[in-house]
């Protein structure tokens, strides 16, 4: 599974595809002030990120590769 759900946080790991989308939504709208680590994110299908557009969660851990978090960024608008 490509994220793991915990109280607090979604940990999105390695490639979190179009299936992922519909849950992820469902639990970032169930408490608002949810976060998200994308660390160990590699690859983020675009409509997850159409979830993170329309919502602006948390996020507490960037990608840890360099390119995708400074596309994330860019795309959410976050400097």
């Amino acid at each position: 599974m490509a994220i793991k759900y915990e109280k607090n946080t979604a940990r999105l790991t390695d490639f979190v595809t179009v299936e992922d989308a519909e849950g992820l939504l469902e639990w970032l709208q169930t408490q608002p002030r949810r976060k998200l680590d994308l660390s160990r994110c590699k690859h983020l299908h675009a409509a997850n990120l159409q979830v993170l557009m329309a919502l602006h969660p948390t996020i507490s851990a960037w990608p840890e590769d360099a390119a995708l978090a400074a596309w994330l960024r860019g795309a959410l608008e976050i400097k």
